[in-house]
């Protein structure tokens, strides 16, 4: 019977011993996976940076195979002149406008429009989720527009084509949530990117316009995609900017009053621009589901018309761009040039077919550049002494600035299309009155005016550039505890705060750090050694985090929560005291700030 007991206790034991030797394997598989799914997280990122490169390359070759069929639609159906016979100009834009009626209405639905907002809405509201059906319908139905003569350009398109393949690849893969919504304005950077020959000012714009905010890991997947892509399309297509700019000869001062004037026109182009788009296509979009079917043939007629007489508006018009700055008009004919490309283009736009808006701005700036120039050389040479062309290549500039309302990037356009910074002076100066006019006649940018027609509410990135930060100075108080340093016994302690009756104190360490200490644990280190000890003996490693004035007060909210207060010290001396932070200012600044929107600074910080 002992036996048999001895026995069973063994077998006990060995179970024990067994149930142990597993929980402890298990334990490290746990431990295991754990530290590989930390890797992995931080193997995504490398991911994320080698897919962008990725997507780089096709958005490259997508964008080829875009420009290519553009062109062999216009040789089919225009002929390979540079002015198509008066029929051709009046039948193919027509009946392209019946087939691209036909096509995004019953076939592709999703690709009305430019590609800009549809991509940003990709990015706010559906987690970077753009149909790969976009991608197709996008190439067929502008290819065929823009190719048939319509007076839109293949920029905006192609950077929504960029988003969609983007967004396919990082579904296939799986990746986060995260990185999916990531993925679509790195493929659009691609796409624009290669569209455009201009990788900077394409990595500007979707930062501007598209995300408004940037990470490092962000930024460096959208400049990978982007230089992927122009290198892949230089490959094919060579290296050749968009724009042959002739050399940009040196400014003197009194030239800037020349391109202040250019500011001013170039100001009030894009509010003619902006208004027509503005009061016409909303009232389009109210007409009868049937009046659909006919609006872009009714505009593909009209711009045949404005062929007849100016074959240079239809197309993307990037060749008589190129005449333009080369000085092959007169001036009195790039203005009418303009005009009639405003016309036309908003005609375009306004009827619902797909195309984007890049190269008509190029082609309208450089027009109003040029005649504005030429006037100017013509009547007021101390003030245009320089090329008519640097006018007109700084207008393309101006027209960013104004029409799209994207200020950053219309600088980089233009220095980027020049190679030149010795723009820079001018393109600035014409830029920024055409931005502060346009702003101060027409509130809402183009592409919130556009999502807002469609009953979007998307994120202003103006808006948001425009919005004032509060920072922790605007709720910082004077400290309401007395400061004592850390080299005072606990016994003076105790003194200073029963002479200030106050109910804690702050203790400021030499090293800048600090601390804070209520009456009720300043008297349980009293009651023990008070009057030998200090308060730096007792009190190690109770640190409180700290702020500076100028912090933006959203980084410092999280600091003040659970805490009685956070002080504030300065850049210079950590040991400074500026003043306190506490959970009920934050607040309080944040619903004063909501009552009265002036306050704060108007600086956003970045």
């Amino acid at each position: 019977m002992a036996d048999r007991q001895e026995i069973q206790l063994d077998a006990g034991e060995q179970s024990e011993r067994k149930i142990s030797s597993l929980t402890a394997r298990a334990s490290a598989y746990a431990a295991r996976i754990r530290e590989l799914l930390g890797r992995l997280t931080v193997r995504e990122s490398y991911l994320f940076l080698f897919l962008s490169m990725v997507i780089g390359v096709l958005a490259g070759l997508l964008v080829v195979c875009f420009e290519v069929a553009i062109d062999s639609m216009r040789i089919w159906f225009l002929g390979s002149a540079l002015s198509p016979t008066p029929l051709r100009t009046l039948l193919v834009p027509t009946i392209a406008g019946i087939f691209v009626a036909l096509l995004v209405i019953w076939v592709f639905p999703m690709v009305r429009g430019s590609g800009v907002n549809q991509t940003k809405s990709a990015v706010y509201i559906y987690d970077g989720y753009v149909p790969f059906s976009t991608v197709i319908g996008k190439f067929i139905t502008c290819a065929l527009a823009i190719g048939c003569g319509f007076s839109l350009g293949p920029e905006d398109p192609s950077l929504q084509m960029g988003a969609g393949i983007a967004s396919a690849i990082g579904r296939r893969l799986r990746l986060s949530k995260e990185k999916t919504r990531l993925l679509a304005p790195v493929g659009a950077a691609a796409g624009l990117a290669a569209a455009f020959n201009a990788p900077i000012s394409a990595v500007l714009f979707v930062i501007e316009e598209v995300i408004g905010s940037w990470s490092a890991g962000g930024l460096g997947g959208l400049i990978l995609a982007a230089g992927s892509s122009v290198v892949v399309m230089r490959q094919f297509l060579g290296n050749q900017s968009i724009l042959r700019v002739p050399a940009i000869p040196n400014f003197t001062p009194p030239e800037l009053i020349g391109y202040a004037v250019l500011g001013v026109f170039g100001g009030f182009a894009s509010l003619i621009f902006l208004k027509f788009l503005a009061f016409v296509r909303p009232r389009l979009r109210r007409l009868s589901p049937w009046t659909h079917y006919l609006q872009p043939a009714v505009a593909g007629l009209l711009i045949g018309l404005i062929g007849l007489f100016f074959p240079q508006v239809m197309g993307a018009g990037y060749i008589y761009a190129d005449q333009i700055l080369h000085g092959q008009y007169g001036w009195q004919k790039m203005g009418i040039l303009g005009g009639m490309k405003i016309l036309a283009t908003g005609v375009a736009f306004v009827s619902g077919t797909p195309g984007g808006l890049f190269a008509p701005v190029t082609f309208i700036g450089a027009a109003l550049g040029g005649a504005v120039g030429g006037a100017e050389h013509l009547f007021l040479h101390h003030l245009a002494a320089g090329s008519v062309s640097t006018f007109a290549l700084v207008g393309v500039g101006t027209l960013f600035a104004g029409f799209l309302r994207v200020p950053i990037t219309s600088v980089f356009i233009a220095i980027e299309l020049s190679g030149n910074y010795n723009i820079i002076i001018p393109v600035l100066v014409s830029n920024t009155i055409a931005y502060v006019i346009s702003r101060r006649y027409q509130s809402v940018p183009l592409f919130d005016l556009l999502s807002r027609q469609e009953g979007i509410e998307l994120p202003s990135i103006e808006e948001q550039r425009e919005q004032p930060v509060l920072r922790v100075e605007h709720a910082m108080n004077p400290p309401p505890v007395p400061v004592v340093r850390s080299e005072m016994l606990v016994a003076e302690a105790m003194a200073t705060a029963d002479s200030a009756n106050a109910a804690s104190l702050l203790v400021r360490f030499p090293s800048g750090r600090w601390v804070a200490l209520d009456r009720t644990e300043l008297l349980r280190f009293f009651e023990g050694d008070g009057h030998t000890r200090k308060l730096a003996d007792v009190l190690a490693g109770h640190w409180l985090p700290t702020v500076h004035p100028d912090q933006p007060l959203d980084s410092a909210l999280g600091l003040v929560q659970g805490r009685p207060l956070v002080p504030v010290v300065s850049r210079v001396d950590s040991g400074k005291l500026e003043g306190v932070l506490t959970l009920d200012a934050v607040l309080n600044a944040y619903r004063d700030a909501s009552l009265d929107p002036g306050n704060g600074s108007s600086a956003a910080v970045p």
